[in-house]
């Protein structure tokens, strides 16, 4: 049962490292998405990019967290699997551990992907998630 406890752990860990990244994200492209908007409908008048260097500061750290939660992740599921089938080996357990993909794993791809297109966007204004000229 510890081997379950300790993969529930690890997946607990990579959820919390998502919802960070995800609050980064979302809170960096809604930071010049609301510049972006302010600048088109009242302003008229070209910003200073810190609201956009500030916002991609963030996409980029919430990306980065990301990245290395999942590495994290994949390291200690590697070392778990690893023991684990040392211990069959030896006769101390009876099967290996069942491979299956953790769903926070999946998720924490799927962010990533979404920041890194966020992160592009916000860069440019040439991602999938543009809404016009700048």
């Amino acid at each position: 049962m510890s081997f379950e406890r300790t993969a529930m752990s690890s997946d607990r860990t990579l959820m919390s490292v998502v919802r960070t990244s995800l609050s980064l994200i979302g809170f960096g492209f809604t930071i010049f998405q609301f510049f972006h908007l302010l600048n088109d409908k009242f302003l008229k008048v070209p910003l200073a990019n810190a609201p956009r260097f500030f916002a991609l500061a963030l996409i980029v750290l919430g990306v980065l967290l990301l990245t290395l939660g999942v590495i994290n992740h994949l390291k200690e599921t590697k070392a778990r699997r690893h023991r684990r089938q040392q211990l069959c080996h030896e006769g101390l357990i009876r099967h290996p551990e069942i491979v299956k993909t953790s769903s926070a794993m999946l998720i924490a791809v799927l962010l990533w992907l979404l920041g890194v297109v966020a992160s592009i966007d916000v860069i440019g204004r040439v991602g999938a998630i543009s809404t016009g000229a700048q």
